[in-house]
């Protein structure tokens, strides 16, 4: 469990990235858009203002993929979005991801909140915002926050979904499933819940953002090792999502309802010992950039 060692509390503030089914929550009116810029470029869109009907508090949402989705898992501006939601003083974010099936016992239409994460990307993903002149490192052996996610699972408990708790996400690079044999190695070696294609570099960032980071993944199909239900495909996922959007929705609302209004949480200071330049060597540049992520450490804000 994620405690703040000093036991400094902070307003939370809920942000979503996910897909943009998101738009059209029933109770929830969309009182602003945010067109962002950020050091690390423009993010997938403009970050949509949420109000829940009888809520004074806002929540914030990005479509990871663009608004019709346009980019694919590698070609998200992980850095982008992540940073934007830190301009607008989000503490905990919650993925909502569209994930395939690794284990007999989830069915398709089933939600999973992961607690772990087996890297099978490529290195072709920027996964930090330190470098070019700042070298930091921040603890990642736990990369979801155990608290947000009990949260997390438990709107969907309370929103009538199949909920499993806890379990391995591989994270592929995508944008192709995997082959049979891959499957079979990952289930023989690892044991994972889910299989997706966007949680990395996307907790990583998370982490080094200081937000909490919780997931709640839409089983949508077999992965194909999964023979007797069939491989895989793109209208099997989106058949899926679709029967399933109302019930991914509901569930955003009731984190965004009942988030505690403030949380002591040590991912809000996981970057607080992550710096090892020499203050007096960091370039102006790199302070410029790292502004909004670690200017109480760096004295620029």
């Amino acid at each position: 469990m994620h405690t703040n060692p000093k036991n400094q509390s902070v307003h939370a503030r809920l942000g979503i990235i996910g897909g943009s089914g998101v738009y059209g929550i029933e109770g929830v009116t969309i009182v602003a858009e945010h067109a962002l810029e950020t050091p690390f470029g423009k993010p997938s869109d403009p970050v949509v203002e949420m109000r829940p009907a009888g809520d004074e508090r806002s929540f914030f949402f990005i479509p990871r993929h663009g608004k019709g989705h346009r980019f694919t898992p590698t070609e998200v501006n992980y850095r982008a979005n992540i940073h934007a939601m830190k301009q607008l003083g989000v503490t905990h974010l919650m993925a909502v991801s569209a994930v395939g099936i690794m284990k007999e016992q989830i069915r398709p239409g089933e939600m999973v909140v992961p607690n772990q994460i087996f890297d099978r990307t490529k290195g072709v993903r920027p996964s930090s915002f330190f470098g070019d002149g700042v070298v930091g490192h921040v603890a990642f052996a736990d990369p979801f926050c155990s608290v947000f996610s009990t949260q997390v699972a438990n709107a969907s408990d309370q929103e009538g979904a199949k909920t499993h708790r806890g379990g391995t996400y591989i994270c592929m690079e995508g944008p192709q499933f995997s082959t049979r044999a891959e499957s079979h190695f990952y289930r023989a070696t690892l044991g994972p819940s889910v299989i997706g294609m966007t949680a990395l570099p996307e907790a990583k960032l998370a982490r080094e953002a200081e937000m909490c980071y919780g997931m709640l993944a839409l089983a949508t199909d077999y992965d194909c090792w999964n023979e007797k239900e069939g491989d895989v495909s793109v209208e099997a996922v989106i058949a899926v999502l679709k029967s399933n959007a109302a019930l991914a929705n509901r569930i955003v609302k009731q984190v965004a309802e009942t988030l505690p209004q403030k949380c002591s949480c040590s991912c809000h200071a996981a970057a607080a010992m992550a710096i090892m330049t020499n203050p007096a060597m960091i370039p102006t540049e790199a302070r410029r950039r790292l502004s909004a992520l670690y200017g109480k450490y760096l004295g620029t804000t």
